[in-house]
């Protein structure tokens, strides 16, 4: 997995390259074709993406089903000549109902994104930047069809990144660029019987011959590290936007050169003012998980724990987004 993890951090370092060769021009271009708007700018809303399939005597066979996702989405940008103080609230939840299953659970995040940044000089588009992040979930997770042990549950895992490094990007909103060599991650697993197993890398319990427990499991694991970081956000079509969120992330002093990686990317589709698409990639790498596959061989059922493997999820779905600003906004024109 180190192949891959350092091609992808060649890239980075490659791409982050060929854009700061060009400041000046890359300042001026900017400059041309928006301006920046200094002060508070908020943003709200939430959607309803809906999904379902059914089959009344069809020859092909099928499966009734229904799903969907609701979505949370708030930003709070604040913004002065020299410094900014961007943030970010997101939440999604989704569940999938199939005729002959019970209730599944297909998404679930809860993520806090804040970031601060000074810029020295004004002809410069690199920032001082601290940055500060956390995700989670909300309801427990399983491996279906197990619904006895749960594998996840709120705060474990929960993941907290605080670090302080150089930003570059003028226009931090739609493009930066962010190196830290100093990031804290915390990792939180908030259950004690997630800790006693020693799940998502935290220290396991220590048992006795006769199964008692010595020592509890520990509940929080913190790495430093180097963080580096790519957001971009652009409308490539009319009524098309990508927004990518890369994350790469290797520990001082375990496994270094082991990088974590944390890969967003999201097509949002507009259809109107209510109506939105969206088809979405995830993927993720993390060398403290470790994969508990489930293996039968003749008669004996055993789970096997496998090391780190690299994770995706896909999403697309067509529903319904409303900007909140929009509905709450007083009426100026009364008077």
């Amino acid at each position: 997995m180190k192949t891959y993890t350092w091609f992808l951090l060649s890239l980075f370092i490659i791409g982050s390259s060929e854009v700061c060769a060009q400041p000046d021009s890359l300042y001026f271009q900017n400059k041309k074709k928006e301006e920046v708007k200094l002060g508070w700018r908020t943003k709200k809303e939430v959607g309803l993406n809906l999904n379902q399939v059914s089959f009344t005597n069809w020859n092909s066979g099928g499966t009734n089903s229904i799903s969907g996702i609701v979505t949370g989405r708030a930003s709070a940008k604040y913004k002065q000549e020299k410094w900014f103080w961007n943030s970010n609230f997101n939440v999604r939840y989704g569940l999938n109902k199939q005729e002959d299953r019970n209730i599944r659970k297909t998404d679930d995040v809860i993520e806090v994104i804040s970031n601060v940044g000074l810029e020295k000089n004004p002809e410069s588009n690199w920032f001082y930047s601290a940055r500060f992040s956390l995700n989670t979930q909300l309801a427990n997770g399983y491996n279906y069809p197990n619904r006895d042990e749960p594998i996840s549950k709120f705060l474990a895992p929960g993941y907290m990144f605080f670090g302080l490094g150089m930003e570059y990007g003028r226009h931090i909103e739609r493009m930066s660029f962010y190196a830290s060599p100093f990031t804290l991650k915390t990792t939180f697993v908030l259950d004690d019987d997630l800790a006693n197993q020693g799940a998502f890398g935290v220290d396991p319990a220590i048992y006795d011959l006769e199964g008692n427990i010595l020592r509890n499991g520990k509940k929080v694991r913190q790495e430093l590290g180097i963080l580096l970081t790519n957001q971009y956000e652009e409308e490539v079509f009319e009524n098309i936007k990508i927004t990518s969120l890369l994350r790469l992330y290797t520990d001082y002093i375990n496994s270094f050169g082991n990088i974590d990686i944390e890969w967003e990317i999201n097509f949002d589709m507009k259809v109107n003012k209510y109506v939105k698409a969206i088809l979405g990639s995830h993927l993720r790498y993390d060398n403290d998980i470790k994969i508990e596959v489930e293996r039968n061989e003749m008669t004996n059922e055993e789970q096997v724990i496998e090391g780190p493997k690299l994770q995706w999820k896909q999403i697309l779905g067509v529903g319904v987004v409303v900007d909140l600003d929009n509905i709450i906004k007083p009426n100026t024109d009364l008077n």
